[in-house]
């Protein structure tokens, strides 16, 4: 199992954790042939196994990935009984998040519901940095169905957390359109710099 070391992160949810940093450090190393900047980046031990999952495609690290998401649920113990994952930002053959968040519910026997409807494409938030401009292109992008979330604990599941504009924004329509019950929050790694 990978090490971690869980934080909390605040938001229109009850409780929620994110399980390490992605990144330890990041130092500029120079250009490459193309002008752009090139960096050495260290990892923690679960940021390192999610960037081989995300763009190395590798899906021998989901075990240990989801070893110590189990792990950690299990401790909390939040009383979850569904567990919905934040729909993927862009199309991608293998979506981590789904790809974890079903192998999270094998493994502790709670359902997955894909609930969270797009209503239209987005742009890609990683590249958006200003909290107002995120707001602005979240506004109105996700539905809910109730039918599969009224009156659940829901665990509402991620990836990485960056600034938590797109968590909140499920987590309000959840509790509101969605009727849950009770809504809480994990990411598997947030960056350094989250809110």
């Amino acid at each position: 199992m990978a090490a971690f070391h869980p934080r909390q992160i605040i938001g229109k949810w009850r409780e929620g954790y994110a399980l390490d940093v992605h990144t330890v450090s990041s130092v500029p190393i120079g250009y490459n042939e193309y002008g752009h900047m090139q960096f050495e980046t260290t990892r923690s031990e679960l940021g390192e196994l999610f960037f081989r999952l995300k763009y190395r495609r590798d899906q021998s690290v989901v075990e240990a990935i989801v070893d110590a998401a189990a792990i950690y649920l299990q401790k909390w113990n939040p009383g979850i009984d569904l567990i919905v994952p934040v729909p993927p930002s862009n199309n991608r053959t293998l979506q981590p998040v789904i790809l974890l968040a079903v192998a999270l519910g094998q493994r502790l026997g709670i359902p997955v519901e894909d609930c969270i409807v797009k209503t239209r494409s987005a742009l890609q938030l990683k590249n958006v940095f200003d909290l107002d401009k995120r707001l602005e292109l979240l506004d109105g992008l996700h539905t809910v169905e109730p039918i599969v979330s009224t009156g659940r604990r829901i665990l509402l599941f991620d990836d990485l957390y960056r600034s938590g504009a797109t968590m909140n924004a499920i987590a309000s329509m959840l509790a509101s359109h969605g009727a849950a019950a009770e809504i809480f929050t994990l990411t598997i790694t947030r960056t350094r710099s989250f809110r």
